[in-house]
């Protein structure tokens, strides 16, 4: 059989690139901040109008050199269009099925919801802050929580001042709501 009908990887259409990005719970929408959708927006855009037709060139100059089999611009240039096009059908589905939500706009300001920046207290006296935002902006470094993380579900509707006991993954900790804001 021709190596043309053979697929290099069958994993490659199966995962649609979400491997490294965690699942929505069944039956909830994809919440984001208005800047994680214009980061996802911009991502798409990247990929379409600079990265996918630069490679495209790439692949057509090295298609025209010969032998495919031994080159390596080629064959790289092959991988890598079908890592663009895996990531360009997941970001395709995620912003489809975005909601956008602006914490700015939130009327009940008291309560914690999806976008709020919640300081906490643990147990120890150490404060930290926190802002709630969708599963594809999440980075805990930068102090951004998905609203389906423990701790967020966690302080979904507190209040401040309130107690709040929930599991980790480290166990169970207590910790106190000490400040909600709602930044746009």
């Amino acid at each position: 059989m021709s190596k043309a009908f053979t697929r290099e990887n069958d994993q490659d259409d199966e995962d649609d690139g979400e491997a490294s990005a965690p699942a929505l719970p069944p039956g909830t929408r994809n919440y984001m901040t208005r800047r994680g959708h214009r980061l996802l927006r911009e991502e798409f855009e990247h990929l379409v109008k600079v990265e996918r037709p630069n490679l495209v060139q790439v692949v057509s100059w090295a298609a025209g050199n010969g032998d495919r089999s031994e080159n390596g611009d080629y064959i790289y240039g092959k991988k890598r269009l079908r890592e663009i096009d895996r990531r360009l059908r997941f970001l395709t589905k995620r912003l489809d099925s975005s909601v956008v939500v602006d914490p700015a706009e939130q009327e009940n300001t008291d309560q914690v919801f999806f976008g709020a920046t919640v300081t906490i207290c643990d147990q120890d006296g150490n404060e930290s802050s926190y802002q709630i935002v969708g599963i594809d902006e999440a980075d805990v470094g930068a102090g951004m929580i998905s609203w389906i993380s423990p701790l967020a579900r966690a302080l979904m509707k507190a209040r401040e001042g309130d107690s709040i006991r929930f599991q980790s993954p480290m166990g169970w900790r207590e910790i106190e709501v000490v400040a909600v804001r709602y930044i746009g």
